[in-house]
């Protein structure tokens, strides 16, 4: 008999991920912004340390997932994390977005230890978060329902961060570039967050306990790991669905201060007070919007034609948008705002999917070998989706680089066209690269039903 989950710790656990899903956002969002605009410092430098920084925080989640596996508390093994790092979580991102009175070496060097650190505590709390929700049920409904309540809470977070954000820093700074309107501004989501990951301590349960397993050769778990075709072109598949998004988040920001010409404004009153949505505000709420209608679309869509065709055509339309996107001009907002919602839902498509799809390459192991290494699957998978979003977020500083981006002037046609291809031709190349691993991927529906029965057989032997 399976425990039911109650609304309140469904509601619980989607607080999780929208505290992580916040930060998250504004790293992908405005990290590169803040960093060349408001810090100070050359693209390119900005790139090399996300490509350092963040490979290093790739390889630092297996050892994370090793420690919450053996700690043990009155609240269980992951639940304590929660109640833990949150403050952590919130203090190290304000450091991260506080800009010392340092030259331009001793501003590299704090940038450099901020944002390891940023990411580190990062994968502290978010680890444990995604792992908790082995242990809450063991029923696979209720599981899949927890992920849903995850996913679209995932969003919201990221939505009411991206809704906020710019109205924030520019009441309490005056405008984007103020060092004090971005330092206030993430000590208010460092509370928001922290509120957030105490609620989902506190509504959430730990029922399952794990099952001690025979302990499998890990040499043996790399060999089958290596062998598993259905997950090599997944991987390829992913970090092209990856760099494309985070080519295009890292270039938004960019694209509206020094290209687009719109005066065009959104007023809304909150709390009493009078707050003001810029274009590039509305641009990116607008595509996290549609990023939620991707994700609610995306499993009736797969129910009915498949993952592998729903991936292919989402991955495929986004790729020939973009390509049209690179068409519009300065002037040409409401068909660039048009065009975000129609690319944000494709690849909204791709975020249920992948994962999913991940799982269907354990069970191709497991049938395969004869063996089933899940975790390690999972945490690879989880390793190479950080690597796709580091050569994405990486690529677009030393892009800005290469065009010859200056921070705070008029840029050069050449530094404007540079940043019209990374909304544009460059994610398309992303995206064909995406494609063109999936049209290989072994594993129809078809092919799924007969492993699944097998597998039912010989575990019921």
């Amino acid at each position: 008999m399976h425990d039911k989950i109650s609304l309140k710790e469904k509601i619980g656990y989607g607080l999780g991920d929208a505290a992580s899903s916040m930060f998250w956002k504004i790293f992908s969002m405005y990290l590169l912004f803040f960093y060349t605009d408001v810090f100070g410092l050359a693209p390119a430098i900005v790139g090399t340390m996300f490509l350092i920084t963040r490979i290093w925080d790739s390889c630092f989640d297996p050892i994370v997932g090793i420690l919450a596996d053996r700690t043990k508390s009155k609240w269980g093994k992951f639940r304590p994390y929660l109640l833990w790092v949150a403050i952590p979580f919130a203090v190290i991102g304000v450091l991260t977005f506080y800009t010392p009175d340092f030259d331009e070496k001793g501003k590299i060097i704090y940038a450099y230890v901020t944002y390891s650190l940023m990411m580190m505590i990062y994968s502290l709390i978010n680890v444990p978060y995604a792992s908790l929700l082995g242990v809450m049920s063991s029923d696979r409904k209720e599981r899949n329902t927890l992920s849903s309540y995850r996913m679209v809470f995932a969003f919201g977070g990221s939505l009411l961060a991206l809704w906020l954000i710019e109205p924030l820093v520019n009441y309490f700074g005056g405008n984007l570039n103020s060092k004090t309107g971005w330092l206030a501004t993430i000590a208010v989501f460092g509370l928001i967050t922290t509120v957030f990951f105490w609620a989902c301590f506190l509504f959430t349960k730990e029922r399952i306990k794990p099952i001690e397993n025979e302990q499998n050769n890990l040499k043996e778990d790399l060999k089958d790991l290596l062998k598993n075709r259905p997950w090599w072109i997944l991987l390829g598949a992913g970090i092209g669905a990856l760099v494309f998004n985070s080519i295009r988040d890292g270039a938004a920001v960019y694209y509206f201060k020094y290209y687009v010409s719109s005066n065009v404004n959104f007023d809304f009153s909150l709390f009493g007070t009078d707050f003001h949505m810029t274009p590039t505000s509305i641009y990116l709420v607008l595509g996290q919007a549609a990023n939620i209608i991707g994700v609610i679309i995306a499993t009736p869509i797969a129910n009915k034609i498949g993952k592998k065709k729903t991936f292919f055509g989402a991955m495929a339309l986004a790729a020939v948008l973009s390509l049209i996107f690179y068409l519009f001009g300065k002037e040409d907002v409401f068909l660039i705002m048009s065009f975000q919602v129609l690319i944000s839902i494709c690849a909204g498509c791709i975020f249920p999917l992948i994962w999913s799809m991940y799982a269907d390459s354990a069970d191709y192991s497991e049938w395969k070998q004869g063996r089933r290494a899940t975790g390690l699957v999972f945490s690879a998978s989880s390793m190479s989706q950080k690597f796709g979003w580091t050569i994405g977020g990486a690529g677009a500083g030393w892009l800005l680089g290469y065009y010859g981006f200056q921070a705070n002037v008029e840029q050069t046609a050449t530094a404007q066209n540079g940043i019209q291809l990374m909304l544009s031709i460059l994610p398309a190349i992303a995206a064909a690269i995406s494609v063109a691993f999936i049209v290989f991927y072994p594993l129809s529906e078809e092919k799924l039903q007969v492993i699944e029965q097998d597998l039912n057989e010989k575990r019921n032997h």
